[in-house]
């Protein structure tokens, strides 16, 4: 947990730039970040930020809700998820009441539908067992809080470099499928062609026999 204060480092600078960005980016489909973090200061820094580089923010308030978010708490008729929208990448606090951020790294990369989304960790202390233990467990990155702007940046990085690994996994799928079916294809040709050939040769000997018999049988 750990509050840091409203005044966002290395925002002022960068306001009329982002600004500028999201005017080129209006277009394009925002980049979903879902924050997790029990403080509402905390919460409000991240989410400017994120808002600031362009990407569509979710917050809420506890692993808990994260997971009803993402449709992994076991609940079937969950009033919080929203699983229609992609979510890009999960940046959570560490140290939280009822489920630490650890522990919701751990509920992620254990789900089949989500373990590939990019999760980074937050925290206001530097601890560096605590650092260890969550980039083993799969975590993209650890960030020290108060979060900054290059922090934001970076995490972009991390989601566009988690897309174009998606994209290139779906290509060579595609690729794999289609080479599957050439060979099928070629096959299924080679073995129609065999048997149009056995056919034809055993006719050709059917009819070579029946002259032979006819041969032998005349008067």
């Amino acid at each position: 947990m750990g509050s840091t204060a409203l005044k966002i480092d290395g925002l002022d600078e960068h306001r009329e730039v982002g600004s500028h960005r999201d005017l080129d980016d209006s277009s394009q489909e925002l980049l979903h970040v879902l924050a997790v973090d029990d403080s509402l200061v905390d919460r409000k820094v991240i989410e400017r930020l994120l808002k600031i580089s362009s990407c569509k923010v979710t917050a809420v308030d506890s692993g808990t809700r994260a997971l009803q978010y993402l449709g992994l708490d076991g609940e079937k008729n969950s009033t919080v998820g929203f699983n229609d929208l992609k979510v890009n990448l999960i940046i959570t606090d560490y140290w939280m009441p009822g489920m630490t951020g650890y522990e919701l790294l751990k509920k992620i990369k254990g789900s089949s539908t989500f373990r590939e989304i990019p999760v980074v960790i937050m925290s206001s202390e530097n601890v560096l067992p605590r650092i260890n233990r969550c980039l083993e467990e799969g975590a993209e990155d650890f960030i020290v809080k108060p979060v900054k702007l290059s922090d934001v940046k970076r995490l972009k990085d991390y989601i566009m470099k988690e897309e174009l690994v998606t994209t290139e996994e779906s290509r060579v799928s595609k690729g794999t499928l289609k080479r599957k079916l050439e060979v099928s294809e070629e096959e299924d040709h080679v073995i129609s062609s065999t048997t149009t050939s056995s056919s034809s040769s055993s006719s050709h000997h059917h009819r070579h026999h029946h002259l032979h018999c006819h041969r032998v049988h005349r008067p």
